[in-house]
């Protein structure tokens, strides 16, 4: 499935397999593939992946880790944009806000 002639997704799941098919799968500490998840909107589907909480040898918690993206699959088109990992409806504000500056 190719960039330039994506095939829209209908589901969730389909949202996620376009995910895997053109980005690296994140992992996780020890190597395993982290779980992706996906929020459904009427655009699109954020799909991120999911860390599990940590702590130190103390037993204090630690951030996450910083940085990272979420992908949104386009609805009606099957485009995919990342956007930075930021809360799910602040990547979607923010998703709405490049979109109605590029119209």
């Amino acid at each position: 499935m190719s960039q330039e002639n994506p095939t829209p997704p209908s589901t969730p799941e389909e949202a996620v397999a376009i995910v895997r098919s053109r980005y690296a799968e994140p992992k996780l500490a020890d190597g395993s593939p982290a779980p992706l998840h996906v929020h459904e909107f009427d655009a699109g589907y954020l799909v991120y992946p999911s860390y599990p909480a940590t702590a130190d040898a103390s037993g204090q918690p630690q951030p996450a880790p910083p940085g990272g993206s979420k992908v949104i699959v386009v609805k009606d088109t099957g485009e995919t944009v990342t956007v930075p990992n930021l809360p799910t409806e602040s990547a979607i504000a923010l998703f709405r806000r490049q979109r109605e500056a590029q119209a």
